[in-house]
Parts: structure tokens; sequence; C-alpha cells
């Protein structure tokens, strides 16, 4: 089976981006993310589809020639989940936006508190150990 060079970088390139803005805070770049993940999903099962061929209609092709329908209707699967995720995560940017009046999402009370104890705890970590060394 041969395949596309250009394709494969392509879907490296698409999932590297996506995964990278997913990471972000800001929710319309997690939605972009979103939607190149999609689009690279759909070139993967694409490509591992194999060479395009004639309608997988019984009689009017020899079952050689077909097409294989499976990655077709894989790939309308995904379009359909990677709508409702889009979806979902505009509904929560939209939301977002509404309560905040931005699409950034805010660390909450629990997380500051840990961050502020683990400081508190390095602080007092970092007296003991000069305290032995004296």
């Amino acid at each position: 089976m041969n395949t596309n060079v250009t394709l494969i970088l392509v879907i490296a390139v698409l999932v590297g981006t996506g995964v990278y803005l997913l990471l972000e805070r800001a929710l319309t770049r997690v939605v972009l993310g979103v939607v190149l993940l999609g689009n690279a999903a759909n070139l993967l099962l694409i490509l591992a589809s194999g060479p395009a061929g004639r309608p997988p209609i019984v009689g009017v092709a020899a079952p050689e020639e077909m097409s294989d329908p499976l990655p077709q209707a894989l790939i309308l699967t995904a379009i359909v989940i990677a709508f409702g995720s889009i979806a979902f995560v505009l509904a929560m940017a939209y939301r977002s936006w509404q309560v905040n009046g931005s699409d950034d999402v805010k660390d909450d009370l629990e997380d500051a508190l840990i961050r502020r104890r683990a400081r508190l705890d390095q602080d007092n970590l970092t007296d003991f150990d000069e305290g032995d060394q004296q």
C-alpha cells in the first residue's frame, strides 16, 4: 500500500496544533483545537481506508474493485462526534463570556489553596534545610 507522505505530515501538523490549542486556557482556542483534531481524525481514516475504488454496490463492480464502506461510515460518525463536541465547547465559551466577560478559564478556589499550601510547604522546607547547614 502506497501512502502519501504529504498527507501524513498534514495529519501530524493538525494533531500537534490541535493538542497545543486544547491545552490553552481560552475556550475559543479550545474550540479551534477540537476542530483541528476532528479534521485530523477524518484525514487519518481516509488515509487508512486505502485506495479509492468503485462504489460498494453488489452487481455494479467486482468485489476486488469495490471501496470499503466501513471507513466512510466511521468518518460520518467522527464528523457527528466532532460537531457535538464543538457545539458543547461553544456553549461553554458563550456561558463563560456571559458570566465573566471573557472566555478564559480561571483557577478555582481549591486550586489556589493547593498552590498556596505547596508554596508554604516549600518555604518551610527551605528554612529547615538552611537551619541544618549552619
